[in-house]
This record gives structure tokens, C-alpha cells and sequence, in this order.
């Protein structure tokens, strides 16, 4: 891993860094311009629009409202009511439309209890055959992830409801069949945070611990999909399993979406929107610079 990428993970996390930015003379212009390609908008209009245009185009959508990291209940049961109020306002079924949401956005460190309750009411008001995608935050946290999610689908949710697993970490076989056993929807990922411990190299430790997951996935008959814009991997998985719903960010590689459409392949398209996109700008830049 070069030395920039790590660096840019690390001011991707930080608060001063991003106090810094806005505050320069047009920092704030110059960094909302080039975030623009992977953001859909500060607000639920900017996300419903770009939704409509990419189900006009065939793709699926998982929408979500940026943040993290929130410690106040009071903050968290607003987030949650942006998201029952999402829910009501995505396009109708059979429209394929999911959500997204870290749980750590749902006061996950401050108020594990409450966070389950209000993942349980995001997942109650999405209609049958949707789900809410939980996202993979660092390892920190994977443990009080993975039981929330366990404990919301043993309510009755599982068929609601997603969980992210990344591929870099040596506990995710035994997390994915946790959730495969639970009913829960798997989305594989490589993995985007920098830990310092329990986790494969970047690079091909994680490429080869991918296609095992993947490939140990797609035996298990589990409904998952992998996000990816790693071509050799995605081509690996596909050749092997069959056609598996592939996901992308946006703004990333978009042309890839119409050749996996032209040969049949189902893909979902990550819609960002909301005031806290910085952070998530960041990453995608920390990002680019392992592609």
C-alpha cells in the first residue's frame, strides 16, 4: 500500500482536516465541484432524482444518507426518521431500490440497544423485497455490527436487511456464514479501512481472500452480491458462479455498468446524498489510489 493512500484514509477520518479545507478561500466550492461525480446531492431531492435516472437505465439503487460516528439519541432518532421518511418517498415496486446505512450513523457506539431499534423500524417500513444494507465500518466495530444485525433479523427482519462483509479481514468466513445462516443478504467487499491488526494485506492476500469468499458464498446458494471495480476479480467470479448482482459506486467506472447490463448481469448503484459528504470524498480519493 503506498504511503498517499494511507495518508489520505487517515485525513479521510478527520475532523480538522476537513475544518481545514472548508475554511480555505473557496475550499468549499473547489471540494463540493470534484465530489460532485460520486455524490448525489445535499438533500433527498438530488438523491431521488439521480435514482430515477439510473432505474431509467436499468440499473437497481441502494440510497443513503451520509453520516457516522454519531453519539447523540437524540441525532439518531432524527437519522432514523430521515430514513422511514426515504423510504416512503423511493419510487414504488417493483422499482428496485434498496437503502444503506452505518450503524455507527444510529448512535451504534453510544446506544447499541437503541440502534437496533432503529434499524428494526427502518427495516419495518421498506416494502417486501427491499432491503436496508448495513455498511462495514473499521474492525472496532465489526462485533457490535454483526450482533445488531443478527438481532434485528432475529425479529422478523432478515429478509429486510443486508450486512457488508469485508473480504480483508481474517474473521469474515465465519461473519458471512453467521449471516447466510440468519437469512441475511452478504455484500462483499474488499475492504476500505487501514487496521493495524487481523486483516490480510492489501493487495493479493485480500484479491485471493475475495474470490474464496465469493466463491464460498455462491456455493452456499447465499443471496449476496459483490461490490467491486476490480475487473479481474468480478470476471473470476462471474465465470465461476453464474451472474451474481454486481455493485458499483457513483461515479465509478459507469461504462462497466452497461457492458454487465448488455450480457445480462444484474447490477445496484451506491447513491450517496446529504451535508457529510467530505469524508466519503476523501476515501473515494484514498481509494483511487490503489486502483
Amino acid at each position: 500500500m503506498g504511503v498517499d493512500r494511507a495518508v489520505l484514509f487517515r485525513l479521510a477520518t478527520s475532523t480538522r482536516f476537513e475544518r481545514t479545507v472548508r475554511a480555505l478561500p473557496g475550499g468549499e466550492r473547489l471540494a463540493g465541484r470534484a465530489a460532485s461525480r460520486y455524490v448525489a446531492g445535499r438533500g433527498r431531492a438530488g438523491a431521488l432524482a439521480v435514482t430515477g435516472r439510473l432505474l431509467s437505465a436499468g440499473r437497481g439503487v441502494s440510497v443513503d444518507l451520509f453520516g457516522e460516528r454519531v453519539t447523540d439519541v437524540g441525532t439518531a432518532e432524527a437519522v432514523a426518521a430521515e430514513y422511514r421518511s426515504l423510504a416512503a418517498a423511493l419510487p414504488a415496486p417493483p422499482a428496485d431500490v434498496w437503502l444503506s446505512v452505518d450503524l455507527s450513523h444510529l448512535a451504534l457506539d453510544a446506544d447499541p440497544a437503541g440502534t437496533a431499534d432503529r434499524l428494526a423500524s427502518i427495516a419495518a417500513a421498506l416494502p417486501p423485497g427491499r432491503r436496508v444494507q448495513v455498511g462495514a465500518e473499521d474492525a472496532v466495530r465489526t462485533d457490535a455490527v454483526l450482533g445488531c444485525v443478527l438481532g434485528v433479523a432475529g425479529r422478523g427482519h432478515a429478509d429486510r436487511l443486508g450486512a457488508t462483509v469485508q473480504a480483508n479481514l481474517l474473521r469474515s468466513p465465519g461473519n458471512a456464514d453467521a449471516l447466510v445462516a440468519a437469512g441475511v443478504h452478504v455484500r462483499l467487499v474488499k475492504g476500505a479501512y487501514v487496521e493495524r491488526a487481523g486483516v490480510h494485506r492489501y493487495g493479493e492476500p485480500t484479491d485471493v481472500a475475495y474470490l474464496r469468499l465469493g466463491a464460498r458464498l455462491a456455493g452456499q446458494g447465499a443471496a449476496w452480491s459483490m461490490a467491486t471495480h476490480d475487473g479481474r476479480l468480478r470476471e473470476a467470479l462471474l465465470l465461476a458462479g453464474g451472474p451474481v448482482t454486481v455493485e458499483q459506486l457513483l461515479g465509478v467506472r459507469p461504462d462497466v455498468l452497461d457492458d454487465l447490463a448488455g450480457r445480462g448481469v444484474p447490477t445496484r448503484v451506491y447513491v450517496p446524498y446529504g451535508a457529510d459528504w467530505f469524508r466519503y470524498w476523501m476515501r473515494r480519493l484514498a481509494e483511487s489510489r490503489g486502483a
